[in-house]
């Protein structure tokens, strides 16, 4: 069904700060019924991108994850303002978490990370014919750079070493492009 069966009565924010906004929607449902709907709306994108070198190596960064509060691997990512060009803000990311830059850029996935409660929206990107330059981390992230096979990082993965959503679906579908 293509056509939404909700009716919104009323919208409040709750909470508003510069990466997101919590809102309270005071609803109909789709029985008629009267219900509560939160929803986080995301003001950037998500963006992943997965380097891949000639040889198959790919780069993942490690970070502590405060919401979390645990340690994570995944590909890297960052954010981009919604009203971005969403390339433009994954080279800014790419270049930033890892120095390279790259000559060749495939979109190969759009994902929803948490639809029942967020509108965030992420892409991820292969990023190959790699250069090297220097890292730009922010003042917030205090980053590792782990070199390893794309199968590898796959094979993580499928261990739950990676939990990371953009992460997990990223490196799935780029092994399956990649016939690994």
């Amino acid at each position: 069904m293509s056509v939404n069966p909700w009716e919104t009565k009323s919208i409040q924010t709750i909470y508003d700060n510069p990466w997101i906004r919590l809102e309270e929607h005071q609803v109909l449902n789709p029985a008629g019924k009267p219900g509560i709907y939160g929803k986080v709306h995301f003001k950037n994108r998500a963006m992943a991108i997965i380097p891949l070198a000639e040889n198959g190596d790919t780069w993942l960064i490690g970070q502590y994850r405060y919401t979390l509060d645990e340690y994570s691997w995944e590909i890297p990512m960052g954010g981009g303002p919604n009203s971005a060009d969403r390339l433009e803000s994954a080279k800014r990311e790419l270049k930033e978490e890892t120095g390279f830059t790259a000559k060749k850029w495939t979109e190969i996935l759009k994902i929803h990370t948490s639809n029942s409660v967020t509108d965030e929206v992420g892409w991820v990107y292969l990023a190959e014919d790699l250069e090297e330059g220097e890292t730009e981390f922010e003042e917030t992230e205090v980053l590792a750079i782990k070199r390893l096979p794309l199968s590898k990082a796959i094979d993580m993965v499928m261990l739950g070493e990676i939990t990371d959503s953009l992460s997990i679906a990223g490196l799935l579908k780029a092994g399956r492009i990649l016939g690994l």
